[in-house]
């Protein structure tokens, strides 16, 4: 069966199937004449216990583990156990600290976050704390290549239509006919549109995080 059937049929998007098929977790045959994914009955199911699993929060590395056969399914589930134990202590923890930061009665203006912060810091090195991870990656640097190569090839098209109208002006007696100029123009510029949308939908996807929200099924 197609993508979208498969889509429909379990309840995945199909920006997370082939997000599946990347990490290595799925390897859905190919149609010989057209080259599109061909999914079976196997892949179907495969997709069901990668679902079950994901929606537990199992970690994708586990999954694959378990694929490979180097980790059974009882292991990998009581090592999920664990974790999500360790993660509810550590909730906990953070819950107290809130609540005590909470009935400390301090204001904002007044807060001495360096004291807090010492405490957080002796929590994480003394006890095993671990508090939210704030150093998230400038994710300006995923602009640059998508726009170096727009701004390229959006040159390249304007260019062709300057040397175009600048033929037509030179030897305006051995131009092509005007219908036809009109149409040879309007070629690189509907190129140029077609490349600005483009830019436009992959900044809206780079912002939307394509792959971590899929990553996060």
């Amino acid at each position: 069966m197609k993508i979208n059937e498969v889509e429909q049929l379990i309840g995945i998007t199909k920006r997370n199937i082939r997000f599946y098929e990347k990490e290595g977790l799925l390897a859905p045959g190919r149609d010989a004449a057209n080259g599109y994914r061909n999914y079976s009955d196997a892949d179907v199911e495969a997709l069901r216990k990668i679902k079950l699993l994901r929606k537990l929060d199992m970690p994708m590395e586990e999954i694959r583990k378990m694929q490979q056969g180097t980790l059974t399914l009882t292991d990998g589930l009581r090592r999920h156990i664990i974790q999500l134990e360790r993660e509810q202590e550590n909730l906990a923890t953070i819950r107290s600290l809130c609540q005590e930061l909470a009935e400390a009665g301090e204001q904002l203006p007044t807060l001495d976050a360096e004291r807090w912060l010492t405490e957080m810091e002796r929590m994480e090195q003394e006890e095993g704390t671990r508090f939210v991870n704030i150093h998230k990656k400038d994710t300006r640097t995923h602009y640059i290549g998508p726009v170096v190569a727009a701004l390229v090839f959006v040159g390249l098209m304007a260019g062709l239509i300057v040397l175009m109208v600048w033929g037509l002006t030179v030897d305006p007696e051995e131009a092509p006919p005007l219908p036809l100029m009109i149409f040879l123009i309007a070629m690189p510029a509907v190129v140029i549109v077609g490349v600005i949308l483009a830019l436009y939908q992959r900044i809206k996807q780079i912002k939307g995080g394509e792959e971590d929200a899929a990553a996060k099924y």
